[in-house]
């Protein structure tokens, strides 16, 4: 199936300036769909597919939003690209369906087309709804998904049971109530304590979730790291950023991230060996008067890609002389925790052993951790993500 038939093209003529780009700009880097659609074959295959997607009827109070990739790509390809070569390519918007659920099943399509083809979709928002059809994308792949999303609330129904209509503020109920369940973990980042109910995060502890304030990790981005290097895919909420850094979105907040802090966790997600696509949502053009809203979210996605080039290629497993081996016993304990941490980057991991019998090659999850969680196994006391994965391993 070819994945042109799920796409407009791009009026290059209203977005881009009639003098053209710089050789270096990322407009004249990217190949883009405005005539003719793209192909490739396996010598010349992007890395790198963006995506928009013109939905937002189950954007709760921020309708609107399904504008914001044209909005968005007006001031990316204006970027300069960095010291690397950049293959990639724009395949212009998916349109909203006759029905919403078309928009799910055509995002699903290309999300899943694209990953079987180890081509990572960067997803240009519409509702953050549409995290749930970036999540269909990886049923068929064979793998359990862990799932990051950078939001200040977490989008969660809990007064209707389970049968809740799916929008912007309950996707993650099916996410997690999905049949067959192929979800690991889910790591909200962000989160702001007054806007989320005692229910929710008593049930994300049932669950072995994992939740992180805005507060512990203001002013220290690196807290964020390990959360982020553990996803398989990322859903980036525009609203997470304090409004007065972007305001182009209806739920805007007096608090959340710094502008520079979002960049920080979107580079983060591209250089994460694991992350397989990325999803920025909720943007709406309607209040960006300024366009400052598109500036940052156009400086998140070149961040991202940024990453993305800079990827280590350091996840722990082979040659073991990469990698430095630490291990350490916790009193009244008789197991050991090991933790490695490459050569290459300064960066840990965990080893957290499976369950039941598993082949010789599958004797241990590996968990991205901080090197604060070495420490505290130093000292005797058992790290909290540890015991978290621990027990989704059961």
């Amino acid at each position: 199936m070819s994945l042109s038939v799920f796409f407009s093209p791009i009026v290059t003529q209203k977005l881009f300036p009639e003098e053209g780009f710089f050789r270096s700009q990322l407009g004249n880097v990217v190949r883009f769909y405005d005539n003719q659609f793209p192909t490739w074959d396996k010598d010349d295959k992007p890395q790198l597919a963006i995506i928009g997607v013109e939905e937002d009827r189950a954007a709760v109070n921020n309708q609107g939003c399904a504008k914001s990739p044209d909005a968005i790509r007006k001031h990316l390809y204006q970027l300069y690209q960095g010291d690397y070569a950049i293959n990639a390519v724009d395949l212009g918007n998916i349109k909203e369906g006759a029905t919403i659920k078309d928009t799910y099943a055509a995002l699903r399509a290309v999300v899943e087309e694209l990953l079987a083809d180890d081509i990572l979709p960067i997803i240009i928002g519409g509702g953050q709804d549409l995290t749930y059809a970036q999540y269909l994308g990886y049923q068929n792949l064979g793998q359990k998904v862990e799932v990051a999303v950078i939001d200040g609330r977490f989008d969660l129904n809990q007064e209707s049971g389970e049968q809740v209509a799916l929008d912007s503020r309950s996707y993650l109920n099916h996410i997690i109530l999905h049949e067959p369940d192929y979800l690991f973990n889910l790591n909200n980042i962000a989160y702001q304590t007054y806007l989320v109910s005692k229910e929710s995060l008593n049930m994300y502890d049932k669950l072995f979730f994992n939740a992180t304030r805005l507060g512990a990790i203001a002013g220290r981005m690196d807290q964020s790291e390990p959360l982020v290097r553990a996803a398989d895919m990322v859903s980036f909420d525009i609203g997470a950023i304090r409004a007065s850094e972007a305001s182009g979105n209806a739920n805007a907040m007096p608090n959340g991230l710094f502008g520079d802090e979002a960049c920080q966790i979107a580079r983060y997600a591209g250089m994460s060996d694991k992350c397989s696509s990325i999803g920025f949502y909720e943007f709406n053009p309607s209040y960006d008067p300024m366009q400052q809203t598109a500036m940052l979210v156009s400086q998140m996605i070149w961040c991202f890609i940024d990453g993305f080039y800079n990827r280590k290629q350091d996840t722990p497993l082979l040659p073991k002389s990469s990698y430095i081996i630490y291990r350490t016993t916790l009193e009244n304990e008789e197991h050991e925790l090991v933790f490695v941490k490459s050569k290459k980057s300064d960066r840990w991991w965990m080893q957290v052993p499976y369950f039941g019998s598993r082949s010789v090659n599958e004797r241990y999850h590996l968990v991205p951790c901080r090197y604060e969680d070495y420490q505290m196994a130093v000292t005797g006391e058992m790290p909290d993500l540890w015991w978290r994965t621990h027990q989704k391993l059961q």
